[in-house]
């Protein structure tokens, strides 16, 4: 007898998941579970002797209890009850259910009607009902015809993750036989798909079949219709047990396959009881060699268990993949995107043959006689550990910056991510939060919620104290006339702040340069590295008035030996107002020609008789150093020098 035994029988990925889920919580205190984790009577049983019970309401659970929602998934009034008793929640709902609670949920409010194609008893399709307002649930062709379909709407369809993929094409057929207008969305898992594939094939080669699952699991009962097409006699059994040898020959080719709530125990046991009883060899359907099934189980089942921390010795690392020698009788295998959380972290850079490590057992068997390890999934375990300490404690962390997303940006720390807030990136707004990636920052862990696996980062208070410790010792050495080096941070229309080394201090528009600027972008740019001179200090305001200009470069120190009283020079008119314009002789300093003294008459305004930009030439009248001021005239520099006068002999004679 040989017996060929489906590669992707027994648990599946989210059933897996939901056992591990209520594995995990056993012993932290009164366990219920939102209906059988699976459908598998072996296996509620022995979770009840573990204290682990099913409830068909929340209002069943105790206070304080914890309730695991099973990988089924359940509708949102489920997660209302729970949350309105105040009960701890695990949330065991497989990530394929779960996307389509969000496609039925988007899709209802984007203005689709909902089909779901389905059981519509089926625990599944219920949990999905209980995501949208209304929806439509049919199982088969017939009740397709039956219905009375809206054709002016459009309906978005989902189908059961378990749900048999030629039945689904025939149902979406009919439907588009109506005329309708479908969004369709195929959310049968992939897992699913592979394991009724490979039933089929292996139904197609042998003499006899034999499904093992819970009699009323729709994922086993869909493998035994696929198997009894292929194979007449094919036997649905739920553990050993049910097992009729007489329904057997010794010379029989017999196929094994079970459903995804069939734990690996109950797969072991029922060819444990063909092997030994007839004499038969077990191979996985695949052409792996023939071996017997005590060499299977020493393989498979024996020596390892999923979720173990063991250590192991690096025999070789290639293509970034690890081989570590775990004194088993398989080798483990890391592959690369389990080694670190960080990408950067190469393998080969980190380790190298004969290097102990320290890893994460996720699969006993990953197919091809490996052990499949992880060391990002320990370094995630220990990094939250890290982490609640430092919460607990207030103690502040590093983390590497990996992405910036919408609202903030994403923190690495040990293996964990931490999601900082925009507002908690900084102390102030940051427009481009991108500019942080790839940065060490140390922060604070403000909010961590390991039910939902969130954590919450922030940096603002730690910014604002350590400024706040920088601005102490900053206004103990400043005092005005002092002169600073600091880094331009930001610019504005009037002016630009110059960070200082913690705090930031201002240099106004008009102490930016002797000349006349009208837009500090003139003269500066972020991230310039100035010298400036400190006009004024107040720590009580936290304010700094800074200057650029150089006191020694002042052009009014000289303004009145260069432009004495009575010369005549040349200036630029830069600007008007109504009671004259103001004349640049030089840059930095501007006298005002009165309008009385534009010319040698009434003038209404000034730009009757003169234009910005134009040169002309005036007459000092005063000049005021101190109070930066000249008085200039046009009208006197464009008057005509007049010469000596003459005078009669008789006016001569009376002076005299």
């Amino acid at each position: 007898m040989e017996i060929l035994l489906a590669k992707s029988a027994g648990f599946c990925f989210g059933v897996n998941r939901a056992m591990e889920a209520v594995m995990g919580a056993i012993g932290t205190g009164k366990i219920y579970t939102y209906g059988p984790i699976i459908h598998n009577k072996t296996v509620t049983k022995d979770l009840e002797e573990k204290g682990v019970f099913v409830v068909k309401d929340v209002a069943e659970a105790e206070e304080g209890s914890t309730i695991v929602i099973r990988s089924h998934g359940v509708g949102k009034a489920v997660y209302d009850a729970i949350s309105d008793r105040g009960l701890k929640l695990i949330d065991g709902t497989c990530p394929f259910v779960k996307k389509i609670h969000h496609i039925v949920q988007e899709r209802e409010q984007a203005g689709d009607a909902i089909l779901i194609v389905g059981n519509p008893v089926h625990p599944e399709i219920q949990g999905i009902r209980g995501w949208c307002r209304d929806a439509v649930i049919v199982e088969n062709v017939a009740q397709v015809e039956e219905i009375s379909f809206d054709l002016e709407k459009t309906y978005s369809v989902v189908v059961q993750t378990t749900f048999r993929k030629s039945l689904f094409e025939e149902v979406l057929e009919a439907l588009r036989a109506k005329g309708l207008s479908l969004n369709v969305h195929n959310t049968i898992c992939s897992a699913t798909e592979t394991r009724q594939k490979e039933a089929v094939q292996l139904s197609q080669k042998v003499d006899k079949m034999i499904v093992i699952g819970d009699k009323h699991s729709s994922n086993t009962q869909k493998l035994y219709e696929i198997c009894r097409k292929n194979c007449r006699n094919t036997y649905n059994i739920e553990t050993f047990a049910d097992l009729v040898l007489n329904n057997f020959d010794r010379n029989d080719k017999i196929g094994i396959t079970a459903g995804a709530s069939t734990p690996s125990a109950i797969i072991k046991e029922a060819i444990c009881v063909m092997s030994e009883n007839l004499n038969g060899a077990v191979q996985n359907n695949g052409g792996e060699e023939e071996m017997s099934f005590q060499q299977m189980l020493d393989e498979s089942f024996v020596t390892l268990h999923t979720g173990d921390i063991v250590k192991g010795t690096v025999i070789s690392i290639s293509n970034e993949e690890v081989s570590v020698n775990l004194g088993y009788k398989s080798d483990g295998i890391i592959a690369r995107d389990e080694y670190s959380s960080d990408r950067s972290v190469l393998p080969s850079k980190e380790l190298q043959p004969g290097d102990e490590i320290e890893v994460f057992v996720v699969r006993v068997n990953d197919g091809d006689g490996n052990v499949q390890l992880s060391r990002k999934r320990l370094e995630s375990m220990k990094g939250w550990e890290d982490l609640q300490k430092a919460f607990e404690e207030g103690t502040p962390v590093e983390g590497k910056v990996s992405d910036a997303v919408k609202g903030g940006i994403i923190a690495m720390v040990n293996g964990v991510k931490v999601f900082i807030p925009s507002s908690q990136v900084s102390n102030r707004f940051v427009e481009d939060l991108s500019v942080y990636k790839g940065q060490t920052l140390t922060f604070n862990i403000i909010e961590m919620d390991r039910s939902k696996h969130r954590i919450i980062g922030g940096r603002r208070a730690l910014i604002e104290k350590e400024n706040a410790a920088k601005r102490e010792a900053l206004f103990a050495t400043l005092e005005a006339g002092k002169k600073i080096t600091g880094t331009v941070s930001r610019l504005t229309d009037f002016g630009a702040f110059v960070n200082l080394g913690g705090i930031d201090g201002l240099i106004h528009i008009s102490e930016m340069s002797w000349g006349r600027i009208s837009n500090p972008r003139e003269v500066l740019k972020e991230g310039d590295t100035v010298e400036v001179v400190v006009l004024d200090a107040d720590k009580e305001k936290g304010k700094i008035s800074l200057s650029l200009k150089d006191v020694t470069e002042n052009p009014w120190n000289k303004a009145a030996e260069k432009y004495p009283v009575g010369s005549i020079v040349e200036g630029k008119v830069v600007r008007m107002v109504p009671f004259g314009a103001f004349v640049e002789l030089e840059v930095g300093v501007d006298g005002l020609v009165h309008i009385s003294q534009i010319a040698n008459k009434h003038v209404v305004k000034p730009e009757d008789e003169l234009t910005i930009g134009e040169t002309i030439r005036v007459k000092v009248l005063e000049v005021n150093p101190e109070a930066k001021k000249i008085s200039l005239s046009k009208r006197e520099a464009d008057a005509p020098v007049e010469g000596p006068t003459e005078v009669s002999s008789e006016e001569a004679a009376t002076e005299e």
